[in-house]
Formats: C-alpha cells, structure tokens, sequence
C-alpha cells in the first residue's frame, strides 16, 4: 500500500467512526473464495471504530440442499411462497451458512453473536395467493443490536423473521438489510453479490441518484434484460434513500477481492452507489477555496496547457470560477468570463485532476459553464487552448475560428500572451434550469 493511498483512507476515518455500516452479503458470497478476503475488510472497518451489522442470504445453499435431498422448493430467496418442505430446507441451510459465518469472523478475531432480533409476521395473502411461511419484518429488536454494537460484538441477522409465539418466517435478506438501517439508523448498506453493479450499454455505472436508480428499475423489471437479484437490490436501495433516508447504498461485486474497502475508502469505488444527498455537486467557488484551485491546476499551469493564475486574478474574478466536488473534494473547475456588450463569453480554466480522467467530469463541467451563459443571456461561448482543442471539437462540438472574434480587451490579452492558442467558438442556449447542473 502506498503512503497516499492510507492518507485516503483517513481522510474518511473521521466521517464513519462510530457509525454504523449494514454490510449484506449473499449465499453466493459466503461460500466463494473470497469470503475470507471479506472478512479480513470487516476486521479492518471494526479497527477503525466503525460498527458493523452483518446480514447474510442463503438462496443458493437453500438451492443446493433441496437438489442434494430431492426436495422441490417453492421459493429460494423470500421473497415468494415458502411451503412447509422449502421452510425445513430453508432452515437447515441458514443454520450452515450460520457456522460459515461464524467460524470465519472468529478465524481474524472478530467477535460475533448469531442474532434473532428479526420479529416478522406472515406475508399474508398477496394476489390472491397465500404466501405461507414467507415474512415480513415487523419490527427490529434495535436495543439488543446496540448492547452488543457497543461492546464491539458484530450481530450476524440470518433471513429468518419469528413472531411473539417463536413461528419461524423466511424473509428476504434485501429486505432485512433495509430494514435493520433504518431502526438503527445506519449511514451505508452495502449488498455484496455476484453483480459488479448496475451495467448499462456494457459500462459500470458509479453512481446513481434515486431518480436514475428508479428510471432503471423501471425500464428492466420483468424484461428479462437484468437478473432478478440485480433488480431487487437496486429497488430496496431506493426505498433505503427515498423512504428510510440511508444516505449512500453500494453495490458490490462480493467476488472481487477488496471491493468492500476500495468502495468504501475511495471517492470513485469499484461498484454503483446509490445516493439520496449531494454526493457530487458544481458550485461557485468560495475566498476559501482559492488555495484548493491554484494547486488543483499547477500541473497543468507547469505543463503550459493553463494560463498561471495568481491569487489575486482569481480573486478579482472569483465569481466567474467554479468547481466539481465529489465527497467534498475538489476535483475539477471551469471559469466563465463574460463580455456582455459583445454577446460572448469564454470557457476558461477547465481542468479535472488526472486521478478523474475518463469519468465524463470534464464535459459536464463544461455544459454547465455553456448553460450558465445561457442562463445570463449569452448566445455564443468560445474557448481558447494550445494543447486541448482536438477535445473541445470531439466532446463540446466546438468550431475553429480566428482572434478576430475576441472581445477589444480579450484580444489585448491574447496577443501579449505570445500564445497563440486556438480560439474555438459554440453557440449556446438554455436547455433545463441551471439547477439540474448538480451532478
């Protein structure tokens, strides 16, 4: 591990010390490989003070059991009909995944208890059809989950729910994910499976806000095109944000070796984060953040693809600069100077941090400077660059032009600078309210 990479991990130390993480893990994951890699990553999040729920599936080994005893299942995951013969099934293959579990926080010293704080009642009858011994959760036994949370004991919830008179329910364990984060009013969950996340045209998606997460659900339930597991993780993330208010859900790839600590410890991660706050935004650049700017661009001031900028010019334009935040740091910024007696404005300063390349950073930066110049009445945007402006043409659908068309003070610049940059030039109009910029 490099030094800059446990500089990255600190920085959010002080964010999740003593909060709580409700880490979901299926069947399929507990009995992969990698499940000891897993739980090597719990050790470390406990180390650090954060306390961890722990909720585990048993779909697949519920599946395996009933092959090896010839029995035919109604239903795997809970979220079906669960007769008598699936319920024993069921029950046998969640007491083995128990000790799986539990030998295996014990094997990197973490201590666990198995917990029923789970209290359901039955499904009822949906549809018209019976769900049998399939749950619900009623409520979650929050005062046992927190005395052992504060004696550094890991609960470890099975998908198994009971009412007041002991009756045993399957339930879900997405949806007792859920569930447990909001009565003990947890900051993450995360669902660790077999699915890198949410695919879409073949490329990962990082993030989605509970709008987007809703559209794909919408578009993909009951088509055929995405796995079942997929979409019900992605619903019970947006119920986890919209209804519950859990911050951030992530889902993960369980079989990747680290995915639970690059997730959590690095502002991209590795698999799709659903969020109900502001996890990246575009806003105005303040007095203070004048320092966080000029180092944000010194390589790229060094390598003469810049203009320097001291100090003081960016104080004297400090509302034409804007910045990207993600996870509250600084990783990109565009300026738009506008010369309202000439109609035009100037794209200046965009720069995104090497370690965001490829992300899709710069192009938004730059339409939300080009709508802003909408937004102020501005009909054209040009651009002037001496290394940059094959991307400007490629991605901002740009247009060379000559300096002829700078404005009588920007052409003064221009020709002192001896930089002989390309002007480039865009017409511009407003397209949606400048608050649909936040990204």
């Amino acid at each position: 591990m490099k030094v800059s990479d446990l500089r990255g991990i600190l920085q959010y130390v002080p964010r999740f010390r003593e909060r709580i993480f409700v880490v979901a893990i299926d069947g399929e994951i507990v009995a992969s490989p990698n499940f000891a890699n897993i739980l090597l990553d719990l050790a470390v999040l406990r180390s650090l003070s954060i306390k961890v729920i722990l909720v585990h599936g048993a779909a697949m080994q519920i599946t395996q059991l009933a092959a090896e005893r010839g029995v035919a299942i109604s239903n795997a995951d809970g979220t079906g009909i669960t007769d008598e013969p699936t319920l024993k099934v069921g029950l046998e293959a969640v007491t083995n995944v128990m000790g799986e579990v539990m030998q295996g926080l014990t094997s990197v010293d973490l201590r666990a208890v198995y917990s029923n704080a789970i209290i359901a009642h039955p499904a009822g009858i949906l549809s018209g059809v019976d769900q049998l011994n399939t749950g619900r959760v009623e409520r979650v036994d929050t005062k046992s989950l927190h005395l052992f949370l504060n004696e550094g004991i890991i609960p470890v919830i099975p998908p198994i729910g009971y009412d007041g008179e002991g009756k045993t329910f399957r339930v879900n364990s997405d949806s007792v994910a859920l569930e447990v984060a909001e009565a003990m009013g947890a900051i993450k969950i995360l669902y660790l499976s077999a699915y890198d996340g949410v695919v879409v045209d073949g490329e990962l998606v990082g993030t989605l806000s509970i709008a987007e997460a809703e559209d794909f659900v919408k578009k993909h339930r009951g088509t055929g095109l995405v796995e079942t597991g997929l979409i019900s993780k992605v619903e019970h993330a947006v119920k986890a944000c919209r209804l519950v208010r859990v911050p951030r859900v992530h889902l993960l790839n369980g079989l990747k070796d680290e995915a639970l600590l690059s997730e959590v410890f690095s502002q991209e991660g590795i698999g799709t984060m659903v969020y109900s706050n502001e996890y990246q935004q575009i806003r105005r650049v303040y007095k203070k953040d004048v320092r966080a700017v000029m180092a944000l661009i010194r390589q790229s001031v060094d390598s003469e693809e810049l203009v320097k900028r001291t100090r003081a010019d960016i104080l004297a334009h400090l509302d034409d600069y804007h910045v990207l935040e993600v996870d509250r740091n600084l990783v990109g910024c565009v300026a738009l100077h506008v010369y309202a007696e000439q109609g035009i404005a100037e794209l200046a300063c965009l720069y995104v941090h090497k370690n965001h390349e490829g992300q899709g950073y710069g192009r938004k930066l730059m339409n939300y400077a080009e709508q802003l110049a909408a937004e102020k009445g501005v009909k054209q945007v040009m651009a002037l660059s001496t290394q940059t402006f094959n991307y400007f043409q490629q991605k901002g659908g740009y247009t060379e032009s000559t300096p002829d068309i700078l404005p009588p003070e920007r052409r003064k610049k221009y020709d002192a600078s001896a930089r002989n940059s390309k002007v480039m030039i865009k017409n511009v109009s407003v397209v949606a309210p400048l608050e649909a910029s936040r990204v």
